[in-house]
């Protein structure tokens, strides 16, 4: 929540076009700082017919004995607002006018029963009003806690002279880091940018201490986002009367808002403890023992036992939520102690420069605020070298500073003046304190300002590619286009965002992967998630009865990502659309697969191949229903990432497939090895196979495959595997998939198949089609890895480095400009430091250097070093290029 209830208008409207009832106005409207207004238009839709007394739903007329005035005043409001809504929604809903003016007029729960009809009394027990209303108080309170808890844990950690090494936690593209975690981290970062107080860690407690911080606060903020959107839904959704039991839907909102609520207690709790070790740690740090010792023992641990068992013990929905929100506020007050805490801490030491407003009389920068004691520090010459904090935390400290001292001086810090600070920041942390949006606008504006220097970073599932591994993907690239243009295919490119409707239906499950575009109200459209569907549009488009081509382009899928696993990738394709001799283009597909893998060098692999209508023959004689053969496979896709025994368990619970069914299967799916050993004992005597249509015409067609690909040297890497189902719905023959077989854990580096009637979706007219993908992140991946242990990783492929000892552009200028004019790769330097010249040349892997300085400007040469060799030769200045061509020709 960005505003504070405070800030909420005197009059809410409600029902009104575009209106939403937030937290911050139900917390409003729970301390009588706002009044509920019904906009005209909703006043339409409102019954004037008499009222007809309905019985309380028993789960509301159970809670309304426990509810505090304000408590109540919250659940009015949320049950007038569903009320409201629902009769707009629907014309048939029956909402008095009179029920409605009772709960405006009021604000509460007791006076509008009972409620005038039917509907009025489905919406209240369909609503669950009094656990909604509870649930948009803890929302309402501990959203801006989320800032509040970063800015006071770097106020400590000033104050503790913690390690500002705990929060370096590096955010991470590929999933395999906590994104909350990461954002508390950088936040904090940027907090106590510039301090001169953090750094060297304050011994392992404190380590220890501040460490915990990224992972808790982030956990937070994932407890109140979760809980903030659903309470966002239950206030401003419509009930969808007789479409369900009213009473079992608000009883299951009730459990799902206990559910959030509790994760969010929990969280609290380790929370709080962490802020009472913080405050123990900053309060260690005070010369005066007296002092000291009664901050240190102001607020215990012993506080909080038993807390949260009382919360989640509590049977009912009513009683756990008002725990969670008592629990909160308790934890506000151990965070507004240890903010009291840190502040007296850095206003006591004088070592530490004090943050001024503007307007302060520079005078009051260098004078000391006296301690406990009544002593002041020495106004020694080194007095005026002071240790400054972060530039966030300096101005949250003075926020904190102006609003418990009212901008007046602070006097002598002692025990009282510190309790004192406690409560009246304990009362800043409450949302109906204007004071706290400021201060929640004010940390938000510090962490997003860029002037602290905050690190960008990238979407998860994505990656940048820096100079060495360009050179890798460039020079991939370059052996991966060559094969394709050796079979004589042609390039295309097509969007990178096809309509949606062209992308829909093609790819089974995996649809839901799909990333579509935000309605711009025009067409609706998404981003593509491969290549084969839009190079098969782009056939039917054109009205293409033959065509190889190839692709290389980035696709996208709204997946999880992991290692080697992107959201954003490239895939490179190569397929061939048309009518041929049966297994013609097929074997040209994979034989180019071969050649590829072969070419990249990246080590040991294997081509997994199967046939869709050998796969479907095999789920007819095992009894599976054919219109649960697409479903089955993608289940069966899943047997190279997990065992049988769960993929069986999702055959049976999920796709309703019968054990039997399911055993037979997994019989079969174990046939795996040489293709032309495991295809003689398919097609042996009593073999079911024989016996099922599709199955013998895909052993027939894959004899003819089998017998090509050994004649071209290509079968050793083939392996004729049952289990291969591709999930990809529009696959209707000949399937594959190449997996590496190196150390790298990458699976799947490649894959296709024959897709006979994919163009046909689009024209009516079939064109038969095969082709292969090959996953080039993960096979650059892997290239990558070998070339880091073979240190061959080279950025550039400069041949020559120009060395010019001095600063003469000109000079510079010429001499590379002949190199370049000879098509020789060359840079240039300018410095008067060899060693300089040397080490970049090293860096850089350039095998030449062209050292030219004041004596060999006299004498009209220039020295050609060998970098590796170590060897120098002098040549005349005419004569370099045709010298360097020479060397380099030899190399």
């Amino acid at each position: 929540m960005a505003s504070s209830a405070a800030a909420a208008a005197a009059t809410v409207m409600l029902g009104g076009k575009g209106s939403a009832l937030s937290p911050a106005a139900v917390y409003a409207f729970s301390l009588g700082l706002a009044a509920p207004g019904i906009d005209p238009s909703a006043h339409k839709s409102l019954s004037t017919r008499a009222p007809s007394p309905q019985e309380t739903p028993a789960r509301l007329a159970a809670a309304l004995a426990a509810l505090a005035p304000a408590e109540s005043r919250a659940a009015a409001a949320v049950l007038l607002n569903k009320l409201v809504l629902t009769s707009s929604d629907s014309a048939s809903a029956l909402v008095t006018a009179a029920t409605v003016a009772r709960l405006a007029d009021s604000l509460d729960l007791a006076a509008a029963l009972p409620l005038a009809s039917r509907d009025e009394a489905a919406v209240a027990a369909a609503t669950a009003p009094v656990a909604v209303a509870l649930a948009a108080l803890i929302d309402c309170c501990a959203a801006p806690l989320a800032r509040v808890a970063d800015a006071v844990a770097a106020l400590s950690c000033e104050a503790a002279r913690g390690d500002a090494a705990a929060f370096d936690v590096p955010a991470s593209g590929d999933g395999l880091c906590a994104k909350d975690e990461a954002d508390v981290a950088a936040d904090i970062k940027v907090l106590v940018f510039g301090s001169k107080l953090v750094g060297a860690a304050g011994g392992v407690p404190a380590a220890a201490t501040f460490a915990k911080v990224p992972a808790l606060n982030g956990i937070f903020r994932q407890a109140v986002r979760a809980l903030h959107v659903l309470v966002r839904i239950e206030l401003n959704a419509p009930v969808k009367l007789g479409k369900r039991d009213a009473g079992e839907t608000g009883e299951g909102k009730e459990e799902a808002l206990v559910v959030l609520a509790t994760q969010l207690a929990r969280a609290v709790q380790a929370l709080s403890k962490l802020s009472i070790a913080r405050a123990r740690l900053c309060a260690e740090s005070i010369a005066d023992a007296e002092l000291r010792e009664k901050l240190t023992g102001g607020v215990s641990v012993d506080d909080l036992k038993g807390m949260l068992d009382n919360v989640l013990i509590d049977s009912d929905a009513v009683s756990v939520l008002k725990g969670v929100y008592n629990h909160l506020l308790k934890f506000r007050d151990f965070l507004a102690w240890e903010a009291a805490v840190a502040m007296a801490v850095i206003e006591a030491d004088s070592s530490i420069e004090k943050p001024q407003a503007a307007v302060e009389n520079e005078a009051a920068s260098v004078t000391e605020k006296p301690l406990a004691g009544g002593d002041k520090a020495k106004g020694d010459k080194k007095s005026k070298k002071k240790k400054t904090l972060g530039k966030g935390t300096s101005a949250v400290l003075m926020l904190l500073r102006d609003h418990v001292t009212n901008g007046s001086t602070v006097a002598a810090m002692n025990s009282a003046s510190v309790a004192e600070w406690a409560t009246s920041l304990s009362l800043l942390f409450d949302p109906k304190c204007p004071g706290l949006e400021s201060l929640v606008e004010k940390v938000k504006e510090i962490v997003e300002s860029n002037e602290v220097r905050r690190l960008p970073k990238i979407p998860k599932g994505t990656r940048d590619f820096g100079k060495e591994q360009m050179a890798i993907r460039e020079r991939a690239f370059s052996i991966i286009t060559s094969v394709f243009k050796m079979h004589g295919a042609t390039a295309l490119d097509t969007p990178v965002f096809e309509l949606r409707e062209t992308l829909m239906g093609k790819y089974g499950e995996d649809s839901k992967l799909i990333y579509d575009l935000a309605d711009q109200g025009g067409e609706l459209c998404s981003l593509r998630y491969d290549l084969t569907v839009p190079f098969a549009r782009y056939v039917a488009m054109n009205s293409i009865s033959a065509l190889k081509r190839y692709q290389i382009a980035k696709v996208y899928r709204r997946d999880n990502p992991s290692k080697g696993r992107y959201r954003e990738f490239y895939q490179c394709d190569f397929d061939i659309a048309g009518v041929y001799e049966p297994m013609e283009p097929d074997f040209e597909v994979i034989k180019v697969l071969t050649e590829l893998l072969n070419q990249l060098d990246i080590g040991t692999y294997e081509i997994k191949l199967n046939h869709r209508k050998l796969l479907d023959g095999m789920l007819e004689i095992c009894g599976v229903p054919p219109q649960k053969f697409r479903t089955v496979c993608s289940s069966i896709d899943k047997l190279d990432k997990q065992t049988f025994e769960q993929v069986k368990k999702e055959l049976v619970d999920e796709k309703g497939i019968s054990n039997e069914t399911a055993d037979e299967i997994g019989n079969l799916v174990k046939t795996r090895g040489p293709p032309l050993e495991v295809l003689m004992e398919l097609r042996k005597e009593g073999s079911k196979f024989m016996n099922n249509v599709g199955s013998v015409a895909a052993l027939n067609e894959l004899e003819i495959l089998f017998k090509a690909l050994d004649k071209a040297n290509a079968i050793s890497k083939i392996t004729f595997d049952l289990s291969l189902a591709r999930g990809l719905d529009y696959y209707t023959g000949v399937i594959y998939e190449a997996v590496f077989k190196g150390a790298a854990q990458v699976g799947s580096i490649a894959a296709g198949g024959r897709y006979d009637n994919l163009v046909g979706m689009f024209s009516g007219k079939q064109i038969p089609a095969v082709g292969v993908s090959l996953g080039i992140e993960r096979v650059f991946a892997i290239m990558e890895q070998q070339e880091k242990e073979r240190n061959e990783i080279r950025p550039t492929e400069t041949e020559v480095l120009v060395s010019i000892l001095g600063k003469d552009l000109t000079l510079a200028a010429e001499l590379v400009s002949e190199l370049w004019n000879a098509g020789i790769k060359a840079e240039f330097k300018l410095t008067t430091r060899v060693a300089n010249h040397i080490k970049y040349a090293l860096q850089s892997s350039i095998p030449w250097m062209v050292l030219v300085g004041e004596s060999e400007l006299q004498k009209g040469t220039v020295k050609l070093k060998d970098v590796e060799a170590n060897q120098e030769e002098e040549v005349d200045r005419k004569d370099f290029v045709r010298e360097l061509k020479k060397r380099l020709s030899k190399s």
